[in-house]
């Protein structure tokens, strides 16, 4: 018997929404059931990405750093923050976390030195605050972050996950598209349930 070879398997936005009718026992017909299936599948994204489950994004960022400046606005696809350090002289020293109630309690927020702390900001443009302040501009801060995942914009698309989550991302669409046309499923269709053990996601079939 001769194995194939080929490791590329992918789906693209069609695939994964035409697999989660399919496991619905529908079929996506319409320009509108695509439409309204791609939306349901950036939410689920965003409930992934709430959830931390899109580690698969994270990426190495940089921040110079300037005297006397205690915060550092991100750009919108910052959805959190991992580990922080700072680089003092070719030496990296590790920061910790911060809550906003630890920060607020803080009786010197503009004392300046080497920063030790950090409170991340999580508004729609993130910001994190160092603590103490930085005391010179020649420092560098170097974070790992969690960017948030492409959206599924167009049917050709390939999905922004790896393949052993693509389970997982048609299951969890099945269900949104099963709570949307519940009236439409067949009698002998199972029913769908939450269930947060399935590939670490919201939702899978029962």
């Amino acid at each position: 018997m001769a194995l194939s070879g080929s490791r590329n398997f992918e789906l693209n936005v069609a695939e994964i929404i035409e697999e989660a009718y399919e496991r619905c026992g529908l079929e996506a017909r319409t320009g509108y059931d695509f439409k309204t299936a791609r939306r349901s599948l950036n939410l689920m994204f965003a409930d992934w990405a709430n959830r931390g489950l899109n580690l698969w994004t994270v990426k190495q960022g940089t921040q110079a750093l300037t005297s006397g400046t205690a915060t550092y606005t991100f750009t919108a696809d910052y959805t959190d923050l991992l580990e922080v350090v700072i680089r003092r002289s070719g030496t990296d020293f590790e920061l910790s976390r911060m809550s906003r109630g630890d920060y607020l309690t803080l009786p010197a927020k503009t004392t300046e030195g080497r920063p030790s702390q950090y409170f991340y900001n999580r508004q729609t443009l993130p910001q994190v605050t160092l603590w103490p302040t930085p005391d010179n501009s020649t420092d560098t801060l170097i974070y790992y972050f969690v960017q948030r995942m492409d959206d599924a914009d167009t049917l050709v698309n390939t999905a922004d996950a790896p393949f052993r989550f693509y389970p997982c991302m048609v299951a969890g669409l099945a269900y949104y598209v099963a709570m949307k046309k519940a009236p439409a499923l067949p009698p002998a269709r199972p029913a769908f349930k939450r269930r947060s053990t399935h590939c670490r996601s919201t939702e899978s079939w029962k």
